[in-house]
């Protein structure tokens, strides 16, 4: 049901138009006259405006660029005699919607009624696509109020709109990819192409033409021209990601590419130009790495123009409290979960966990108590072992026990404790999906279902 503004100064045609429309379940108002529609429009708040275009006093193009003016995200369809196709055009031109001729057809009219506001449904998606994705790659998603990461803050919205190379040095985990897709998000290259390499991930022999591509037939394998990723970035943001795990030779390669901002294919002749903006990223002390002569000092600089050093988890206590509910609002609308909250003690196990993995272990660790979970309370016994101090689960027997325990019986407990660690690991990495976890751990639905019930992950419920 949408709310649509009728204006014209014929009665009967306000009417006809009234009743069909209302037939339809939505929401009427009329006006007479221009000046009418314009005082009635902040009240009613259309999202269709029928606008006659010839009408006394306020023409129906006045008032078309009147309404635009004052009512945003307004469609205004014009209704025009087959002799004022040039107002019509005019009125296309000033933001109208579309136009219809009279006599019109009303399937062409509730047609183009239903596909303005098609296009307004589709316009919202998108409007609330791009605020999703701001609050995912935006500041807001990384969230704190330590000295530490609001010290991050400060040099993100100095750096973020200037197009400078920038090193950003953390631990594993500690968000460095989320920076540089926030920097890239509000940068004025944000319409344009981001680019991520895993540089540790890049097979020595595959390093050139990872980065900058290859010609049809340049090499055995080579059976049609491909972009490598300079290209791709062309005009964007390209993510250097462990930019110290590269081996000398590609650091000189990288390092003439980034001088001279132009590739050349594999198999090519001809140099092209290539416009990106860098962002590296490592867990490594690229100075040490420097002094040691497995890191290119010319390089290194060539990359540390700007340098954001995420802290680790363990030094920012003062934003684990609002990690913690800032995942489990995200973990539930993106999981479709109902965990409403933390109980007392298990919140304390968390905040006393030093966090080795950082934030990406935190979110891990609470996607997969939350998975787990029954209830809609997180609870202490939903926690997995590492986390609550304890040598393992999915068994009575304590540490002194094992003295006591036969070759056998030892080996069995330790592959039981093995497999429910393995088996909960799985199924937080693939967010609870029971088929994609099975398929990672090589058994069949069915034989997880079973070891799922064996320790006790939830798994009565599981359909054979």
């Amino acid at each position: 049901m949408a709310r649509i503004l009728i204006v014209d100064d014929e009665q009967k045609i306000r009417r006809i138009l009234s009743v069909l429309l209302q037939e339809r379940r939505h929401q009427v108002a009329e006006a007479a006259s221009g000046q009418e529609a314009l005082d009635l429009a902040p009240d009613f708040q259309p999202d269709v405006v029928l606008l006659d275009v010839k009408m006394p006093g306020i023409d129906g193009i006045e008032t078309l660029r009147r309404l635009l003016a004052e009512q945003a995200g307004v469609d205004v369809i014009m209704m025009t005699a087959y002799g004022t196709i040039r107002s019509a055009v005019e009125a296309m031109r000033s933001g109208a919607f579309d136009y219809l001729t009279k006599p019109f057809d009303n399937d062409e009219l509730v047609m183009l009624i239903d596909r303005a506001l098609e296009m307004r449904r589709l316009s919202s998606e998108v409007e609330a696509l791009r605020g999703e994705l701001e609050a995912r790659y935006g500041f807001n998603e990384i969230v704190g109020i330590s000295p530490r990461i609001q010290e991050v803050f400060h040099t993100m919205a100095k750096v973020a709109r200037v197009d400078a190379t920038v090193l950003i040095t953390g631990e594993s985990g500690t968000g460095k990819e989320l920076v540089a897709r926030a920097l890239h998000r509000r940068s004025k290259r944000t319409q344009q192409p981001f680019v991520a390499v895993n540089c540790s991930a890049i097979p020595q022999t595959l390093v050139e033409s990872e980065f900058f591509g290859h010609e049809k037939g340049a090499f055995t394998d080579a059976r049609e021209s491909r972009p490598g990723k300079f290209e791709q970035a062309d005009g964007g943001t390209l993510f250097l990601d462990e930019a110290g795990d590269l081996a000398l030779d590609a650091q000189a390669k990288l390092l003439r590419a980034l001088q001279e901002q132009q590739v050349v294919r594999i198999g090519a002749r001809t140099p092209r130009r290539v416009d990106v903006r860098v962002i590296a990223a490592t867990n490594k002390d690229l100075e040490g790495e420097v002094r040691a002569g497995r890191f290119r000092e010319d390089l290194y600089w060539r990359l540390n123009v700007v340098q954001i050093h995420l802290p680790a988890l363990r030094e920012r206590p003062q934003d684990l409290s609002l990690l913690l509910d800032h995942f489990l609002d995200r973990l539930n609308q993106e999981l479709g979960l109902a965990v409403k909250s933390i109980a007392a003690d298990s919140r304390r196990v968390l905040l006393d966990y030093h966090w080795p993995g950082n934030v990406r272990e935190l979110e891990n660790t609470l996607c997969r108590a939350m998975i787990l979970c029954e209830g809609d309370v997180l609870k202490l016994t939903d926690l997995p072992d590492r986390v609550r101090g304890e040598l393992g689960a999915g068994s009575s027997a304590r540490p002194s026990d094992l003295d006591r325990l036969s070759l056998a019986a030892a080996v069995k407990e330790a592959t039981e404790r093995l497999e429910r660690r393995l088996i909960l690991s799985r199924l937080a990495a693939n967010r609870g999906n029971r088929t994609a976890t099975a398929e990672s751990l090589g058994i069949s639905r069915k034989t997880l279902f079973n070891k799922m019930r064996q320790y006790d992950l939830g798994g009565e419920d599981l359909e054979e």
